[in-house]
């Protein structure tokens, strides 16, 4: 099962959950993830990711548009911008909208910042985990 998981930067949302699709899907899903504008991969989101043994380091970001001639099973959308603008995939017999906050957006100190990756990431992980155990 081909999966994307879409987002504007494609920088920290989208990236955990292709980690978790990748780690918790053990070989039975296979996700990718674009951005409509991307940034470089969130050394936040890889540090996070990394506290739970999940290594994103060399996932890299990607634009959405390499990937509009392809043909996944799910579409995700993770934030209400990449929603409202995500193209339609031919083929995609499901196409999802989870909308979790930016944790790049978090202001102050390190450890607050990283706590809202924190907070983010583990929600990520607890829709990937239902969705997994609900479809495979």
């Amino acid at each position: 099962m081909r999966i994307l998981v879409l987002c504007t930067g494609n920088s920290c949302r989208s990236q955990m959950a292709e980690g978790f699709f990748r780690f918790l899907g053990k070989g039975r899903v296979t996700p990718f993830s674009a951005g409509l504008s991307p940034k470089p991969v969130h050394p936040m989101a890889v540090k996070v990711m990394a506290e739970l043994g999940i290594d994103i380091s060399a996932q890299t970001s990607k634009h959405l548009a390499g990937y509009l001639g392809e043909r996944f099973d799910l579409v995700i959308t993770v934030c209400d911008n990449a929603a409202a603008n995500c193209p339609s995939f031919p083929g995609a017999m499901q196409r999802l909208h989870w909308p979790f906050d930016d944790p790049d957006k978090a202001t102050g100190a390190d450890e607050a910042r990283l706590g809202e990756f924190r907070r983010v990431r583990d929600e990520i992980q607890t829709r990937v985990t239902a969705w997994l155990a609900d479809n495979l």
